[in-house]
């Protein structure tokens, strides 16, 4: 899949999928709501509001409220690609998303998987 495609893809497509990875492993919808939260500064109602506009991701991570600082700490591994490597702004923060709740599906604790 290209770039662009990720780009334009709907938030609201891929966010079940983030959903029922993290359920599948015990975890829950609102530590992935919170997790989302912390990382981009929505509120709830902003994210609800996201979801059913089918906002695509750059204009998802263009429009955030406050990127989280703290989350140049997010480092290591997905799909099989250095997180910190990555030059192409959007696509970093797709996958410090993607990292997140990875660390969350493994079992991670929330203080942890916040950078707090």
């Amino acid at each position: 899949m290209s770039k662009h495609k990720i780009y334009t893809m709907s938030f609201a497509s891929v966010y079940p999928h983030y959903v029922n990875k993290a359920e599948r492993k015990g975890r829950t919808r609102s530590e992935v709501d919170e997790i989302i939260t912390w990382l981009t500064g929505y509120n709830q109602e902003e994210l609800e509001a996201i979801l059913e506009k089918q906002t695509d991701f750059e204009t998802f991570f263009a429009e955030a409220p406050q990127m989280n600082p703290s989350r140049d700490l997010i480092k290591g591994v997905i799909c099989g690609v250095r997180v910190e490597n990555i030059e192409e702004p959007t696509m970093r923060e797709i996958r410090y998303l993607d990292k997140l709740i990875d660390e969350l599906a493994k079992g991670k604790a929330m203080v942890k998987i916040l950078r707090k």
